[in-house]
């Protein structure tokens, strides 16, 4: 039997400064480091539920640099086809946690991810995948980064050497110009699967966008769309067909990376051939690994539970914790 094609996962990943303990970053004693990139949480994910994976990006030639590549390795994800950098550093970011939300403090520009180009999708790693992933982090990165989206979101579906999977993953910060709406847009409906949270179309495309079937019409092109109403539930979109699945609840930790593990166990579920509400279930429980921990990459449950929750009565998954 040959063996599946790896998701390739495309993008930066920084080293990360947090607060140990959790607490104001102003007031904080002590700071960890771990490691915070949206694509590498998403192959770690996808490594943790046996689907061979691919990190592809570049790293500066420093510490922070060698502990993130041996970080991602240690996962089980391939990063053959991550480049470092002599000329341009690692890129950081440092989490300033608060009692509602978690802000975060980029220094990013000039780091050696910004200046991937169209160039990097002549590698194996992209060339042999079976899926890549993106998300609209790294448009936002620079000139070079947008023009490596348009390379792979532009050709139509049927041109493309395999599926494309685009999370939008709207970050403010990282577009000043005001252009995210259209730019965002126009990749989101050239993806063959899409995820979007209600609330970032809102912010993104208008208020008007009541509920995941309006985020639908305004996205009708993608053969999959996920829709994501935070902790409530998430919508599947595929083709002519809708699955809703409750959100489970959680005992929040911290919400960040929740997005990136929920697309992973979304797709886990796809590519192991599971029905959409069965790979949306696998997707809430990967994120709930997310939320559970301050880092952006949890421990899942063990095979034992995960098939239990996977099977569980429509009325057992809406009350299970």
């Amino acid at each position: 039997m040959n063996a599946r094609p790896p998701v390739t996962c495309i993008g930066e990943t920084m080293a990360a400064l947090v607060p140990e303990p959790a607490a104001p970053l102003e007031g904080a004693g002590h700071l960890g480091v771990r490691i915070a990139g949206a694509e590498s949480n998403v192959a770690m994910y996808l490594a943790d539920h046996g689907v061979p994976a691919r990190w592809v990006s570049a790293l500066g030639d420093d510490p922070f640099g060698r502990r993130i590549l041996g970080e991602v390795a240690a996962s089980g994800v391939d990063v053959s086809g991550v480049r470092t950098d002599p000329h341009r550093p690692t890129g950081l970011l440092v989490k300033d946690p608060g009692t509602e939300s978690t802000r975060v403090h980029y220094y990013r520009r000039g780091s050696a991810a910004s200046a991937l180009t169209p160039d990097l999708l002549t590698g194996d790693a992209v060339r042999t995948a079976g899926l890549v992933h993106l998300s609209g982090i790294t448009p936002a990165l620079s000139a070079s980064c947008r023009d490596l989206v348009a390379a792979l979101l532009d050709p139509p579906a049927a041109e493309r050497p395999c599926p494309v999977s685009f999370d939008v993953n709207h970050r403010p910060a990282l577009w000043p110009d005001g252009t995210a709406p259209a730019v965002l847009l126009a990749f989101a409906r050239r993806a063959d699967i899409t995820f979007v949270g209600l609330d970032e179309a809102q912010a993104l495309w208008g208020e008007e966008l009541r509920d995941a079937a309006d985020v639908r019409e305004l996205l009708p092109e993608p053969r999959v769309l996920v829709v994501k109403d935070g902790g409530r539930a998430a919508t599947a979109f595929d083709g002519g067909r809708t699955h809703t699945v409750p959100a489970p609840r959680v005992d929040v930790v911290e919400p960040v990376g929740a997005g990136d593990a929920f697309a992973a166990g979304f797709l886990a579920g796809l590519l192991r051939g599971e029905e959409p509400v069965r790979a949306l279930r696998l997707g809430h429980l990967t994120a709930g690994a997310a939320l559970r921990v301050t880092g952006d990459h949890g421990p899942l449950p063990g095979p034992g539970r995960l098939a239990a929750l996977l099977d569980a009565a429509p009325e057992e998954w809406a009350s299970g914790r």
